[in-house]
């Protein structure tokens, strides 16, 4: 080998390696303690500080309606994209197939219409969507913008990925949850691959904090402001007597803000903690609020998926934490039915987080997420009464016959947990 090709073989290697470091790392510093429990979840201080902490105020007056499985989520979408007259705001991780196709021609004809569409969708959650079907929606008059495709511009944020999931209708109407836009969310119950979830349909004075979220990753995108009263009207009336809370958080500024929410929350819990999620990896400082919490008294409820997953190190890597955590009295189920995708967190009965956030070190550090938080009596038990169904056609996971598991299975849940940063 000549010296010039090992010159450029070192230098290519090197710069290979400083892109991996950076995008292994966030520039921000991570929480290293929890937060002291200075309140429960039914204090004024409690929801002080989740507005303080986490940026937008709780703003009362909104309705938020419960869409189970694609049956109902992918109708009442696609209704409201028919339905708009002024802007719609699109962001999304997943988008593909025939479900993104779906969506696609929706947003078209929304863009013929003359509404002021806006499109952001993940690079690499949408990377095999048909080029041509993205072409339509432009030629329509869309803006339509891939989050950090591959250029040398971004070799330092490959690893941040936009996972929310937000659609906007007129600055009015708005939708938020875990739903992605492929088949397996199609809910065509023909085979254990259709999976369960929950999506949400947001109206009232919220919504316009739901927009401010979008238009933050659209500003990071593309560099313009979204403004003005067609994206967030002058007057948006109550709709319904609950307090709501939007908010995101993104690598590139507020990274912890979600591991910030998620501790706050498990930290002012009182009586109960019902979580379902479909990616279960929590930090160090995650499980040990878990442990406190049962040291309490409180019951923790959780819900993951069984044999059924699309990321089976993770599996593996959430088996590894279930001994500490069934030791503490911590009750943990396995979905068997299919896939269960939801995002769903319910602290006393009393307070709700749903979005696109996951359970792990990627929605706490690496992705932008967004959720919407929410306290409203009603809505907690209708989310507890559909994890009380899924918990029903679920396995409980049992100590005694937990810690009979072959060894090979241990070697497994080890090797997965080294990539816990990164699951």
């Amino acid at each position: 080998m000549s010296m010039i090709a090992t010159i450029v073989i070192t230098l290519l290697s090197t710069a290979l390696l400083v892109t991996l470091g950076i995008n292994l790392a966030t520039a921000e510093k991570r929480l290293l303690y929890r937060p002291r429990r200075l309140y429960t979840s039914r204090d004024a201080d409690f929801r002080r500080a989740l507005g303080v902490l986490l940026g937008p105020p709780l703003v009362p007056g909104n309705e938020v309606k419960t869409l189970i499985n694609g049956a109902e989520i992918f109708p009442a979408m696609l209704d409201a994209i028919h339905a708009a007259t002024v802007s719609l705001t699109f962001e999304t991780f997943v988008f593909r197939d025939e479900i993104g196709k779906l969506f696609c021609t929706a947003l078209t004809g929304a863009a013929r219409r003359g509404v002021h569409v806006h499109v952001l969708l993940d690079w690499l959650g949408s990377r095999t969507m048909a080029p041509a079907m993205l072409s339509a929606i432009r030629d329509a008059g869309a803006d339509v913008q891939l989050y950090h495709a591959p250029s040398w511009f971004h070799l330092g944020r490959l690893n941040n990925r936009t996972h929310r999931k937000l659609m906007i209708i007129d600055g009015k109407t708005g939708f938020t949850g875990g739903v992605g836009f492929g088949r397996e969310w199609a809910d065509n119950r023909e085979h254990p691959k259709d999976w369960r979830e929950s999506h949400y349909k947001v109206t009232g004075p919220v919504v316009a904090q739901m927009q401010a979220v979008f238009i933050d990753n659209w500003i990071k995108a593309t560099g313009r402001v979204l403004h003005g009263p067609e994206y967030f009207p002058i007057h948006l009336p109550v709709q319904g007597d609950m307090d709501a809370q939007m908010f995101g958080s993104s690598p590139v500024g507020g990274s912890e803000s979600m591991h910030l929410m998620v501790l706050l929350a498990l930290t002012a819990a009182h009586t109960s903690i019902d979580i379902e999620n479909p990616y279960f990896v929590p930090d160090r400082l995650t499980v040990d609020a878990l442990i406190a919490a049962r040291r309490r008294g409180v019951r923790v409820r959780i819900v993951v998926p069984g044999r059924y997953t699309d990321a089976r190190i993770g599996r593996w890597a959430a088996q590894g934490l279930y001994g500490v955590l069934l030791q503490a009295g911590v009750e943990i189920f396995e979905y068997q039915p299919t896939m269960i995708h939801c995002k769903v967190m319910v602290i006393d009965a009393v307070w709700t987080s749903v979005g696109s956030a996951n359970f792990d070190d990627r929605s706490f550090r690496l992705n932008d997420e967004a959720n919407l938080n929410v306290f409203s009596a009603p809505l907690a038990a209708e989310q507890i009464r559909h994890i009380d169904e899924d918990i029903a056609q679920s396995k409980h996971m049992v100590l005694k016959r937990w810690a009979r598991r072959p060894v090979s299975r241990r070697l497994y849940e080890n090797l997965a947990l080294l990539l816990r940063s990164q699951l």
